[in-house]
Protein backbone atom coordinates (compact mmCIF):
# COMPACT_ATOMS: atom_id res chain seq x y z
CA UNK A 1 0.00 0.00 0.00
CA UNK A 2 3.09 2.76 0.66
CA UNK A 3 4.54 1.84 -2.61
CA UNK A 4 1.11 2.27 -4.49
CA UNK A 5 0.69 5.81 -2.36
CA UNK A 6 4.57 6.72 -3.42
CA UNK A 7 3.94 5.83 -6.78
CA UNK A 8 0.30 7.72 -7.27
CA UNK A 9 2.18 11.01 -5.13
CA UNK A 10 5.38 10.79 -7.70
CA UNK A 11 2.48 10.22 -10.92
CA UNK A 12 0.92 13.54 -9.82
CA UNK A 13 4.02 15.57 -9.08
CA UNK A 14 5.29 14.77 -12.86
CA UNK A 15 2.00 15.64 -14.52
CA UNK A 16 1.36 18.93 -12.38
CA UNK A 17 5.30 20.17 -13.56
CA UNK A 18 4.43 18.92 -16.95
CA UNK A 19 1.46 20.83 -17.31
CA UNK A 20 3.24 24.17 -16.38
CA UNK A 21 5.28 23.36 -19.06
CA UNK A 22 3.87 25.66 -21.58
CA UNK A 23 3.51 28.88 -19.50
CA UNK A 24 4.69 32.10 -19.67
CA UNK A 25 6.49 33.51 -16.80
CA UNK A 26 3.71 35.84 -15.72
CA UNK A 27 1.66 33.05 -16.07
CA UNK A 28 3.90 30.89 -13.95
CA UNK A 29 3.97 33.53 -11.29
CA UNK A 30 0.03 33.70 -11.29
CA UNK A 31 -0.28 29.89 -10.62
CA UNK A 32 2.30 30.56 -7.73
CA UNK A 33 0.84 33.46 -6.66
CA UNK A 34 -2.08 31.91 -6.24
CA UNK A 35 -1.22 28.82 -4.65
CA UNK A 36 0.90 30.58 -1.83
CA UNK A 37 -2.06 33.07 -1.43
CA UNK A 38 -4.28 30.07 -0.71
CA UNK A 39 -2.00 28.08 1.35
CA UNK A 40 -1.73 31.09 3.67
CA UNK A 41 -5.46 32.28 3.93
CA UNK A 42 -5.91 28.64 4.72
CA UNK A 43 -3.54 28.99 7.49
CA UNK A 44 -4.11 32.31 8.83
CA UNK A 45 -7.67 31.80 8.86
CA UNK A 46 -8.57 27.92 9.36
CA UNK A 47 -11.38 28.02 6.78
CA UNK A 48 -11.83 27.50 3.24
CA UNK A 49 -13.01 31.36 3.11
CA UNK A 50 -9.72 32.52 3.65
CA UNK A 51 -8.09 29.93 1.65
CA UNK A 52 -10.17 31.04 -1.48
CA UNK A 53 -9.30 35.16 -0.50
CA UNK A 54 -6.04 34.28 -0.09
CA UNK A 55 -5.73 32.50 -3.78
CA UNK A 56 -7.26 35.11 -5.49
CA UNK A 57 -4.83 38.18 -3.60
CA UNK A 58 -1.75 36.29 -4.53
CA UNK A 59 -2.72 35.09 -8.00
CA UNK A 60 -3.41 38.92 -8.96
CA UNK A 61 -0.30 39.72 -6.78
CA UNK A 62 1.58 37.07 -8.81
CA UNK A 63 0.53 38.02 -12.03
CA UNK A 64 1.27 41.52 -11.44
CA UNK A 65 4.94 40.93 -10.47
CA UNK A 66 5.23 38.47 -13.65
CA UNK A 67 4.11 42.06 -15.67
CA UNK A 68 7.81 42.74 -15.18
CA UNK A 69 9.33 40.65 -17.68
Amino acid sequence: MKATKQLLAGTCIVLTLAGCSGMTTRERDTVVGAGIGTAAGAAITGDVGGAVIGGAVGGVIGNQVGKRD
